[in-house]
């Protein structure tokens, strides 16, 4: 399930010697001091997984995101800090095979303190909640294969989340033994959120007068499988794709056919390729956030921002 492979063993090795005996702090440090309680050191791959360690570990964690606000997470490269930080870490929380770079420092430097999520349930195939792009050739289907044919974008499923933390706890409780109790208890109220939010969703986008989303890549396949949604995506699973003039032929086509009022883009990625097909259809576009990433100017967080694109789906759905 890898998105993107390049060679970055060389460099994970030169970040590595360069740290020497100066690497990034580790919860360690926080606990050389004796009126500060010792912190357990949590790395997220990116901000769906900071989400939860934050809301699971509470103040008995200190939880560091790899991937910027403002930045796009799949294509992520590490400094040599921030290798350093996955060697120092007394737990990484990642997705294998949505940023290579990371998975590359976790292979070498992680060991058994890294949690791979997308271990938790089996993954989506990449065509679930929507079209494969069919007929698209070789350069339309080139992330898909690269990847195995699966959907990281797990997290926008709120059920499925829910679990991730529930396995989010308990690898913090065996980190952290004195505090397990309190990351259950912590995972059993984000799962409640979780559920709260599912059933705004299920409520929410039960009676609409269409049932397709057209999104400018194909990240919300868990969503729209989860609330019976069909997603027509104009690029595939990576947003740097760039669509074949055929496949955007055929995505104005489709929603022509379904009378789509809206093309979706990202807050992280370019609104062009929308906008045109858009403009060639008659449609407004709007924001549909995949949450790979916070924006830099977004004060919100995971529900808040679900909330947001609920909102805006019913709008665009004429949901009832």
């Amino acid at each position: 399930m890898n998105l993107r492979s390049a060679p970055r063993a060389l460099a994970a090795a030169t970040a590595l010697l360069a740290l020497g005996g100066t690497a990034a702090c580790s919860s360690g440090d926080a606990g050389s001091d004796p009126q500060q309680p010792k912190r357990v050191d949590v790395v997220a791959a990116f901000y769906p997984l900071q989400f939860l360690a934050q809301r699971i570990g509470g103040d008995a964690v200190t939880v560091t995101n790899l991937a910027k606000p403002g930045a796009e997470p799949h294509d992520l490269e590490l400094n040599p800090g921030q290798v350093g930080q996955v060697a120092e870490a007394d737990l990484v929380v990642y997705l294998k095979g949505f940023q290579p770079a990371v998975d590359e420092a976790v292979a070498q430097n992680a060991g058994d303190r890294a949690f791979d999520v997308a271990t938790v349930q089996p993954l989506l195939t990449a065509a679930a909640g929507g079209h494969d792009h069919e007929g698209e050739g070789e350069a339309g289907h080139a992330d898909e294969e690269e990847a195995g044919g699966l959907d990281p974008h797990l997290w926008l499923d709120p059920t499925r989340l829910a679990t991730v933390g529930d396995k989010l706890a308990e690898r913090l409780g065996k980190a952290d033994p004195d505090h397990a109790a309190d990351y259950t208890a912590r995972a059993t109220t984000l799962r409640g959120d979780l559920a709260k939010l599912d059933t705004e969703f299920a409520t929410g986008l039960k009676t609409c007068q269409r049932r397709e989303i057209v999104v400018s890549h194909a990240a919300f396949g868990y969503l729209a499988d989860r609330y019976q949604l069909e997603q027509v995506g104009i690029a595939g699973l990576s947003p740097e794709n760039e669509p074949s003039p055929k496949r955007l032929a055929e995505v104005a086509e489709e929603a022509r056919e379904h009378k789509a009022t809206t093309i979706f883009f990202e807050t992280l990625v370019s609104p062009k390729v929308a906008e045109t097909i858009a403009t060639e259809v008659g449609a407004k576009t709007a924001v549909l956030d995949p949450l790979e990433g916070l924006s830099s100017d977004n004060g919100g967080d995971y529900l808040s921002v679900m909330r947001t694109n609920l909102a805006t789906l019913r709008t665009a759905l004429s949901c009832s």
